[in-house]
C-alpha cells in the first residue's frame, strides 16, 4: 500500500502527503545518475534487454543485470506495444482504403445527383421528339391538304384565278410550316441523342462508383479481419502480467537503485521505463498529462511509515497506519514497480478524468490499479 499524492487540500489525516512527496524529490535525486529515456518508439529489442549503446528509446542497461522475469515481461510489453512491419504496412493498407471508401461515397452521392439531372432532362427530351414528331407530321399532312385543294381548284371550270391564287398561298405557308417543323424535329432528335448519352454516361458512372464501393468495402472487411488477426498485443499483454509476480520476487532478491531510471521526471525500474514512457506519451495524446512519484528508497519508505503514525515500523501491518502505508521491503516504490499518478499536477481520484483514462487503457501498458488507492498503479496491482 503506498501512500496518497498530497495534492489534495490538507486535512489532519493527510499531513504525511508533504512527506511523500519530499520522498519522491529525494528519490529523484538518488537516480538522478540514471540514463534517461525518450519517448520514441522503434528499437530492435525492448530496452531492459538491449545490449547495444543507448539510443533515443534503449537506454543502456549494461551496468545492471536484469533478472530474466524481468527481461520477458519488459520483452513482452515493447512487442505488444510495438507492432510489426506487417501490421503498420496492412493498417497504412486500410487507411487508404477507407480513404478510397470516402471517395466513392461521394462519387455515389455525387452520381445519384448527376442520374437524377440526366434522367430528368431525357425525360423531357423525350416528351420534345415526341412533340417536333407530331407537329412534323401534322405540317405534312396539312401540305398535302393544301396541295390537294390547289389541284381541284386549278381543275375547276370556269377557272376561279382568285380561289387558285389563294389555294397557291396556303400551299407555300404549309410548305414553310414543315421545313420549320422538319428543323424542330432534328433539333429534337439532336437534343434526345444528347440526353440519351448523358443518361448512359450517368449510369455508368453511378454503377463504377457504386462497384468501387463495394469492392472496397469488402476489401476492408477482410483487411480488418487480418489486421485483428495480426494484433498480438492483448495476448502479450496477457502474458506479461501473468509473470508480474515473478518479475517482483526476482527483483526483489537483486535490486540496486542503478536499475532504475528516470521517465518524464518519474523513476521507474528500467524493465517498465519503456511500456510507462508510451503510457505517458499516448495519454498525452488524449489530452491527459500524467506524471507522479516512483522509487524511493528503504530508507524514505521508513521516513514515510513514521510519518503517517503506524505503530511499529516494521511489524504493523499497512492498514494500521493513518495513511495505508507498506512495510519497509515490501513496497512496490522501493523496486521502481510502482507509481503514484497525478493528472495535470494532481492527485487521481475515481472522478478525475486520468483515473478513466488509465482504467480504460493502463492494463494496455501492464499497470494495475490498486483499488483503494485511485493514484496507486503498479505491474501486480498491489
Amino acid at each position: 500500500m503506498k501512500s496518497r499524492p498530497h495534492h489534495r487540500p490538507a486535512r489532519k489525516t493527510r499531513r504525511p502527503f508533504a512527506t511523500a512527496a519530499a520522498v519522491a524529490v529525494a528519490a529523484s535525486a538518488l537516480t538522478a545518475t540514471a540514463a534517461p529515456a525518450t519517448a520514441a518508439a522503434g528499437p530492435a529489442e525492448p530496452p531492459a534487454t538491449a545490449p547495444a549503446a543507448p539510443t533515443a528509446t534503449t537506454p543502456d542497461a549494461s551496468a545492471t543485470a536484469v533478472p530474466q522475469a524481468a527481461k520477458k515481461w519488459s520483452s513482452l510489453m515493447y512487442h505488444s506495444l510495438t507492432p510489426t512491419p506487417a501490421y503498420v504496412q496492412l493498417r497504412t493498407k486500410l487507411a487508404t482504403q477507407r480513404t478510397n471508401l470516402r471517395m466513392y461515397s461521394t462519387r455515389i452521392t455525387q452520381g445519384r445527383a448527376a442520374h437524377a439531372t440526366a434522367l430528368a432532362e431525357l425525360t423531357a427530351a423525350v416528351a420534345a421528339d415526341a412533340a417536333a414528331r407530331t407537329a412534323q407530321s401534322a405540317a405534312v399532312e396539312s401540305l398535302a391538304t393544301a396541295r390537294n385543294k390547289l389541284t381541284v381548284v386549278t381543275q375547276q371550270r370556269p377557272r376561279n384565278a382568285k380561289s387558285v391564287a389563294a389555294s397557291r398561298d396556303v400551299v407555300l405557308s404549309a410548305a414553310k410550316i414543315v421545313t420549320a417543323r422538319r428543323a424542330d424535329a432534328r433539333t429534337a432528335a439532336a437534343t434526345l441523342k444528347t440526353a440519351l448519352a448523358a443518361s448512359s454516361s450517368a449510369t455508368s458512372g453511378l454503377d463504377r462508383a457504386v462497384t468501387g464501393w463495394r469492392n472496397t468495402s469488402a476489401a476492408i472487411l477482410t483487411n480488418q479481419q487480418r489486421l485483428i488477426a495480426l494484433d498480438k498485443s492483448a495476448e502479450l499483454a496477457g502474458q506479461a502480467a501473468a509473470l508480474s509476480r515473478n518479475v517482483v520476487a526476482e527483483v526483489r532478491t537483486t535490486f540496486k537503485t542503478a536499475d532504475t531510471t528516470q521517465v518524464n521526471g518519474v523513476t521507474v525500474h528500467r524493465s517498465v521505463a519503456f511500456s510507462f514512457r508510451r503510457m505517458l506519451a499516448d495519454a498525452k495524446s488524449d489530452g491527459v498529462v500524467l506524471s507522479g512519484g516512483g522509487f524511493r528508497t528503504r530508507e524514505q519508505q521508513i521516513r514515510l511509515r513514521k510519518a503517517n503514525g503506524c505503530p511499529d515500523v516494521w511489524k504493523s501491518p499497512a492498514s494500521s497506519c493513518r495513511v495505508p502505508t507498506a512495510i519497509p521491503g515490501q513496497s512496490l516504490h522501493e523496486l521502481g514497480l510502482a507509481v503514484d499518478i497525478t493528472a495535470d499536477g494532481r492527485s487521481l481520484s475515481a472522478d478525475t478524468a486520468g483515473f478513466r483514462w488509465l482504467s480504460a487503457h493502463a492494463a494496455r501498458y501492464g499497470f494495475v490499479n490498486l483499488p483503494s488507492e485511485a493514484w496507486h498503479w503498479s505491474i501486480t496491482g498491489g
